[in-house]
């Protein structure tokens, strides 16, 4: 699943106890390929209950070009096989606006030819669950960046009293000891704050001993 798809936490977050995310029913007929809606799914894409006869080539022109092809997949490999399936997928709406969706679904068989004459299940609108996951992650990330950004700061002001340096030559011995040791800056700055805050430190640490942290581990912190 790429970066731009509906995340599967969304149907966790939608499921829920106390959040209601609109369920509707479907049934597709396999022999006529027409559906069966109940008014929520006319509503899930965004026509009034009855205004259009849903067909399954309705349905993947709602589906976002990006996902169209895998859920037809999903439907072909349904109508073949008989097996359960569920499908996470975004759509556009008769208003063009995007929506996500989970869909669930299961098959009937004729009972004197054994062949698959149906498949019914559920239309799950997960749209907001999905975007409030986006929202948590976002914020994740921009804390994190923010955090990252904070010890870098910090780090790179314990360098430039220690050696002496301008802003620009404690950011570039960070960088150089990052690529050396193969450690991303953030890391390697959150993990100099670390060792310079370790309680019962008193000074800043030498030139000697800041040079040894940056060239790699070791218990710089034992005589300070």
């Amino acid at each position: 699943m790429n970066d731009s798809e509906p995340s599967a936490a969304a149907v966790e977050a939608a499921l829920a106890p106390g959040h209601r995310a609109p369920v509707g029913r479907y049934r597709l007929d396999l022999v006529t390929g027409r559906w069966a809606w109940s008014d929520e799914i006319f509503e899930m894409h965004g026509f009034r209950p009855g205004e259009v006869v849903p067909t399954t080539e309705l349905v993947l022109a709602h589906k976002h070009p990006e996902d169209r092809e895998r859920v037809d997949h999903v439907l072909r490999n349904a109508a073949a096989t008989g097996q359960p399936f569920s499908s996470l997928h975004r759509i556009v709406d008769a208003q063009g606006r995007t929506r996500t969706l989970a869909v669930t679904g299961q098959s009937r068989r004729d009972p004197d030819s054994g062949s698959i004459t149906e498949l019914y299940g559920y239309f799950i609108d997960v749209t907001k669950a999905d975007r409030e996951q986006a929202q948590r992650e976002a914020t994740a990330s921009i804390r994190a960046s923010a955090e990252s950004r904070a010890s870098i700061e910090q780090a790179k002001g314990v360098v430039m009293v220690t050696y002496g340096a301008s802003e620009e030559e404690a950011l570039q011995r960070l960088r150089t000891a990052s690529n050396e040791r193969n450690v991303a800056l953030r890391d390697l700055a959150a993990g100099l704050v670390e060792w310079f805050a370790e309680p019962g430190t008193t000074r800043f640490p030498g030139a000697d001993e800041m040079t040894e942290f940056l060239a790699g581990p070791g218990d710089q912190a034992a005589d300070r």
